[in-house]
């Protein structure tokens, strides 16, 4: 009983060890690959810091609707007090309320007090014309501009971010082909070493050369696939932020091409006037710099305010006059409101300021029609790679089904002892050529329908649901 009980203790120590050892490498999805790398982009996070900064804008716009102008003031220390020698006519001394009418009234340097004052003012607009409205508008339409600026950021990376995830499932298929190219190598050379100790003279010399060249040179390309794999495997570490020592790989296994279908190339014209977030920036941006303008001129026009103030100070060693008309300034309490127009009358600074912002809208627009043309022309020639791309994929899918048939009809000569050696490596060359080939066609095809749905606004995640 004690037997079984400690083999079932091993049994749960050797499966939690292997679950340890499980986690050292990780198979993450696209979409997971994707998020982590967004989250962990310095590049993103800097733009990001730019729509905050928009957002900041119009919170600072509606911040003039309530209170625009609010200010609190403070003042402490210490003064004299003061006295008089005055008396009044039947002889008494002139009461601390009347010393304001004592000329030779003078500081008493041996009495101090504490000073305190405070002071309150403030302004609230009533009517502006509606400026401060339109002001909030423009701030609210620059901060959209601001958030499809930074989408199209996202795209840019997104995209990078597609061809780098895809660029490792090519070098594991890649790995793998070459893989199953080494044991038909390995399984030729047995052959032929086997027929040179029996001596079999139907085996030319030259071919033996040319055999060994094409292992050398497999050779070669094996190292480079290698160092391919390593240079991916560091680019992801760097990409996802790797500070643990796991090893990630994708998810997808195989690279097969994206189930999309290429639409005609207006579909994609259309959708990159709609749906390009640089295109609709500049429109949000256009749009807010009218605003503004509209803005400045009811700024400039009178507008009607509630203002206010609210003064108070205490000094013990000073007399507090009663008199509103007469303040001694270290002891009083005081306060009003009412209604205030204010209008800016600088004319000059004024024009120069609706002639600046017409400029600008001016230079929106230009970097607009720019914009859409440096668009459509990118579309285009992505469509154009695109098409060709899915080309090259079906036919050079066709052209490794010929050089299988080949190859087989080669196997079974050389299997049989009436094969050529150099006829088996040429088509082991080619189908190696065409499969390796395809992978890195179907790849580009995928690469080139990725880019070409970025140049046309469209999301990618359409292509991998899809």
């Amino acid at each position: 009983m004690i037997a079984r009980i400690l083999y079932f203790v091993f049994l749960l120590v050797l499966m939690s060890n292997t679950s340890l050892f499980a986690q050292d490498t990780l198979r993450i999805s696209y979409s997971d690959f994707v998020e982590q790398a967004l989250n962990n982009s310095g590049q993103l996070d800097y733009e990001q810091q730019n729509v905050k900064l928009a957002k900041n804008r119009v919170d600072m716009a509606k911040s003039q609707r309530i209170l625009p102008s609010m200010k609190f003031s403070s003042q402490h220390g210490l003064v004299p007090a003061v006295k008089s020698d005055s008396t009044l006519p039947w002889g008494e001394p002139l009461p601390r309320d009347e010393y304001y009418l004592d000329p030779n009234l003078r500081n008493d340097w041996e009495d101090w007090g504490v000073f305190n004052r405070f002071e309150v003012s403030a302004a609230q607009p009533l009517f502006t014309w509606g400026a401060i409205n339109t002001a909030i508008e423009a701030a609210r339409l620059g901060a959209e501009s601001a958030r499809y600026s930074f989408q199209a950021k996202k795209a840019d990376l997104e995209t990078k971010l597609f061809e780098l995830y895809f660029s490792y499932v090519l070098a594991m298929e890649v790995e793998r082909l070459l893989d199953e190219a080494q044991n038909k190598i390995d399984d030729i050379t047995k052959e032929l070493d086997k027929a040179l100790e029996e001596g079999d003279q139907d085996i030319d010399g030259a071919d033996i050369y040319k055999f060994e060249i094409f292992k050398s040179e497999f050779d070669i390309q094996k190292q480079e696939v290698a160092g391919n794999m390593e240079f991916i495997r560091e680019t992801w570490n760097y990409v996802l932020r790797n500070d643990e020592g796991i090893i990630y790989e994708p998810e997808t296994r195989f690279l097969d091409p994206l189930a999309t279908k290429i639409e005609p190339v207006d579909f994609y014209h259309q959708s990159a006037l709609n749906n390009r977030p640089e295109l609709k920036a500049l429109r949000k941006g256009a749009e807010a710099t009218r605003t503004y303008i509209s803005s400045l001129k009811k700024k400039n026009l009178p507008g009607l305010f509630l203002g206010g103030y609210i003064k108070y100070a205490n000094t013990p060693n000073r007399p507090r006059q009663d008199n509103p008309f007469i303040q001694n300034t270290t002891n009083l309490f005081t306060g009003g409101f009412g209604l205030s127009i204010r209008m800016n009358l600088n004319f000059f600074s004024i024009r120069a300021s609706l002639e600046r912002s017409r400029i600008e809208l001016r230079k929106v627009s230009y970097a607009q029609e720019a914009a859409q043309d440096g668009i459509l022309l990118d579309l285009y020639d992505k469509y154009r790679k695109a098409v060709l791309a899915d080309t090259k994929v079906e036919k050079t899918d066709e052209a490794l089904v010929t050089s299988k048939k080949w190859l087989r009809e080669e196997q079974l000569d050389f299997d049989i002892g009436m094969g050529d050696v150099k006829d088996y490596v040429d088509a082991l060359k080619k189908e190696l050529e065409l499969k390796l080939k395809l992978k890195q066609n179907t790849f580009e095809l995928n690469k080139s329908l990725a880019r070409l749905n970025k140049a046309a606004g469209l999301p990618l995640n359409t292509l991998i649901t899809n």
